[in-house]
């Protein structure tokens, strides 16, 4: 019998979380609702939308661990409805997986609110908390982005919003992607100097829009008018929109290359490029440098789809879909019996065994982390007849830990850091395996001096911004 495990998708690197702002709209907190639905792939243990009514000054959350459309339904948009509105979805990068950690983080000061989303890491945040829990601050969760509103609520009684931001975003290192709602109903976009996470402006009708990814404005049928710029911050109220620049400058962008890889949708364009069309020159440069008679090239979808077209079509070998992925698939069902005990994961995943039997296959992973659901999906193969399984993988080994909002986090986790090629190989199952290399990865990216562009420290150890070796994602509990 095919060994079920090969369904198991534990080991796929999280998709960080995805954030939503509008800013005056009637009915804002139902379009954030459709931008985090938009957004779901990006965070799918918590969700929460955030408003500002206009009201006393007060802004009202709805928040829930689970899906976008477990959490709320029209009763919950109608009651939270206002004329602002921040949406977070969430995995955890920084803090436990519970409700209090659930986004947008919201803060009452002086009988007012501030709310905040964020996207990506603070390198020094378990520095800041400490400073700050020595001053008297008294903290609710083990979110990083709890450390930013204290700093902000701290520099706002000294000065306005506009300086209260910079000295903030002076404080805090890392990777951030953030959107703010103040008590008036502003809306304040914020990108880490060095550009590490995506965050888009867009239209609705006149009104402002903040997200993650453009696919996010497709669904709700915002026009897209740029990306912010690293170390740029927005900021949208009745005035209209201004944009001021971070105090520091970094000496270079460090776009994550991974969202183009991994998380972000195939239909999102990011830094002027396509996610679909780059993974499909990832595959296509694969198949250049690494060739190999097959008779058909497979992805196990969704993982690997878009750069397997691009192998196929560059090395004329067919592409087949030999693993059928049931998409009516929620996250939770009736439980099967113990009889049935492979049930959950044979419903996600089924094989097409007339494609697979006797057939020399070429896998196209998008990465390969801890080597586990490798391992299960090679031994699968074997055991439904396949003659040579070839694996390649269309971005370079991951060697090295993140410390920018991804969950590899410590080196162990990572076999590529562990067992060379040969072995690796031999490990896993397969009759040959490769890599796209560093270099073909940039230079089918099509960016313009691509190592000037990218944050690439999970394959090679560079990292752009300093931090403490010692502190993991757990430091912060």
């Amino acid at each position: 019998m095919c060994n079920q495990e090969i369904f198991n998708t534990d080991e796929r690197p999280k998709d960080e979380c995805g954030i939503f702002g509008l800013y005056k709209h009637p009915e804002a907190a139902k379009i954030t609702y459709f931008g985090l639905y938009a957004l779901q792939h990006r965070g799918q243990e918590s969700a929460g939308i955030s408003v500002n009514r206009g009201i006393n000054d007060k802004i009202f959350s709805h928040k829930g661990m689970g899906l976008v459309p477990d959490i709320f339904d029209m009763k919950d948009l109608e009651r939270i409805e206002g004329g602002s509105a921040i949406g977070h979805v969430r995995y955890s990068t920084t803090g436990d997986s519970v409700i209090t950690n659930a986004q947008p983080f919201v803060a009452n000061h002086r009988h007012r609110s501030y709310a905040v989303a964020h996207n990506g890491n603070l390198v020094n945040a378990h520095t800041l908390k400490e400073e700050l829990e020595e001053r008297g601050s008294i903290f609710q969760t083990t979110m990083d982005s709890e450390v930013f509103l204290h700093l902000f609520i701290k520099s706002l009684i000294k000065g306005d919003i506009e300086t209260a931001i910079l000295n903030t975003v002076s404080k805090i290192e890392g990777a951030y992607s953030m959107i703010l709602l103040t008590c008036k109903g502003e809306i304040i976009g914020m990108k880490d100097p060095n550009g590490f996470r995506p965050l888009a402006l867009g239209k609705l009708n006149g009104h402002y829009v903040l997200a993650s990814e453009t696919c996010a404005f497709d669904l709700v049928q915002a026009e897209f008018i740029r990306e912010l710029e690293p170390g740029e911050i927005v900021i949208i109220n009745e005035d209209g929109i201004r944009s001021i620049q971070h105090p520091k400058a970094a000496a270079h962008r460090s776009l994550c290359i991974f969202e183009y890889i991994y998380f972000a949708r195939p239909d999102s364009t990011i830094a002027g490029k396509n996610v679909y069309q780059m993974r499909k020159a990832h595959g296509k440069r694969l198949a250049q440098e690494a060739p190999v008679e097959a008779d058909l090239v497979m992805p196990f979808p969704d993982s690997g789809n878009y750069a397997a077209i691009g192998y196929a079509k560059e090395s004329g070998i067919p592409f087949e879909m030999g693993m059928i992925r049931n998409h009516y698939v929620g996250r939770s069902f009736i439980q099967p019996t113990q009889s049935m005990r492979d049930f959950t994961v044979r419903v996600k995943l089924n094989p097409v065994r007339e494609i697979i039997k006797g057939k020399e296959i070429i896998i196209i992973e998008d990465s390969i982390i801890r080597g586990t659901t490798a391992k299960t999906r090679v031994k699968a193969l074997r055991e439904l007849g396949a003659k040579k399984v070839h694996m390649r993988v269309s971005c370079p080994p991951h060697k090295f830990p993140c410390y920018y909002g991804i969950d590899f986090s410590s080196k162990g986790e990572l076999i590529a850091s562990q067992k060379p090629l040969a072995e690796l190989t031999e490990y896993l199952g397969l009759d040959s395996l490769h890599y796209l290399s560093v270099e073909g990865m940039l230079e089918a990216s099509g960016v313009e001096n691509p190592e000037l562009n990218f944050c690439k420290a999970c394959f090679d150890g560079d990292y752009p911004v300093p931090f403490d070796p010692n502190f993991t994602k757990q430091c912060m509990g």
